[in-house]
């Protein structure tokens, strides 16, 4: 089975001789080499999402390219076990896109894709079954959006539609269940400078709850669904003058309730831990003081049970950070290019050998493949 993260994060193993030791773990390691690029070109792609696109049961990956300046986005399909030597473009138009989130939109059992764009017309488009997308509507305003979420916020049994917008209003788009999106429905407020969403039931009462991850001095927060989709509720996540870009909901230390795990430029990186309630127990760091992180993801990246966070860095080197099952990460196994800027990453199982890989979206370099692989194991 294919072991795929919504949103992106870092792995890191925390003391290899005693917690290797204490779980007997493979500790891996993620190599890339030119055989693992998307393409040749440095294009300036802001994310990457992996999904079944043409139905043969292997991921393939969505680039989206061009950010404020407009390009093609890419569809790459695997021809099995990790050999991308299909590529098609997304539509016609180059755009200025932040975001190609693939999920079931029109409700036929395929996976289709929402395009968010800065500045430019946001549109679905829809698959055939293999792989080819026709331009479905356009959903919501022109905005300098900078990334999508899709999930279902009304609990309607059908996939809807955050933007993350960085100069006006967060909007949520419900669907008609055909593919078809309301009027917006504004969440937040228009100074959030909102970068990134999570979608996660914090309160633990049914109800999906927002996480927002800000920029410019707004402060990242927590909004709590009042049953009605309504997010009036707001709680601060940490200082307000912290410039975060990744949030992931996630259960690292095992006690049924979610934390939540920032991302963060010029500061560490943070995981609150949840009560299960309204509010966070406590509070952990990781990662680099001078960081420069803006993306994220969360996984299962030594087959441990336990999830791992995967981080993307700007001009540093990637990072991965292993949870010793009580949501304590290690000191980072680091990875890639320390001149790449990494804007975006996908995790999920794309040669189909068991293990969680990582695929990177940079910006102004190739977008590569790292493959998990095995590197040690320790005796209990």
């Amino acid at each position: 089975m294919h072991r795929i993260s919504l949103n992106i994060l870092l792995l890191v193993f925390l003391n290899p001789l005693i917690t290797d030791a204490v779980r007997g773990v493979q500790m891996p390691t993620f190599p890339t080499n030119g055989r693992l690029t998307l393409g040749p070109e440095g294009m300036l792609t802001a994310s990457v999402h992996l999904a079944d696109l043409d139905s043969d049961h292997d991921l393939d990956i969505i680039v989206a390219n061009g950010r404020h300046w407009p390009q093609r986005n890419q569809l790459f399909l695997n021809q099995t076990r990790n050999r991308f030597t299909v590529q098609r473009p997304l539509g016609s138009d180059a755009t200025t896109t932040y975001a190609t989130v693939p999920a079931d939109l029109d409700g036929d059992g395929d996976i289709d894709i929402a395009v968010g764009n800065d500045m430019a017309p946001n549109r679905v488009f829809f698959n055939d079954g293999k792989g080819r997308f026709a331009p479905g509507g356009i959903f919501g305003e022109t905005a300098s959006n900078r990334n999508l979420t899709l999930a279902d916020i009304d609990r309607d049994n059908d996939i809807d539609i955050l933007t993350a917008c960085r100069g006006g209003h967060n909007m949520i788009y419900l669907n008609n269940g055909k593919g078809s999106f309301s009027e917006g429905i504004p969440y937040g407020t228009g100074d959030d400078s909102t970068i990134n969403v999570a979608v996660g039931d914090f309160n633990r009462d049914g109800h999906p709850d927002l996480a927002l991850a800000n920029r410019g001095g707004s402060g990242s927060c927590l909004l709590i669904n009042d049953g009605f989709t309504r997010f009036e509720s707001r709680i601060q996540i940490g200082n307000p003058q912290t410039q975060t870009r990744g949030i992931a909901f996630a259960d690292l230390n095992q006690d049924g309730n979610l934390d939540l795990v920032t991302a963060n430029i010029g500061a560490e990186n943070r995981v609150f831990f949840g009560d299960g309630n309204t509010a966070f127990r406590s509070v952990s760091s990781f990662g680099r003081a001078d960081g420069k992180s803006y993306a994220l993801g969360v996984a299962d990246m030594n087959n441990d049970q336990q999830p791992d966070v995967v981080i993307g860095n700007m001009q540093q080197l990637n990072s991965v950070f292993f949870n010793d099952g009580s949501g304590t990460l290690s000191e980072p196994i680091n990875f890639g290019d320390p001149s790449e800027m990494t804007y975006g990453v996908a995790l999920g199982d794309v040669n189909d050998d068991g293990r969680v890989d990582i695929i990177v979206a940079n910006s102004g370099s190739p977008n590569r493949i790292h493959l998990n692989q095995k590197n040690r194991k320790t005796k209990n």
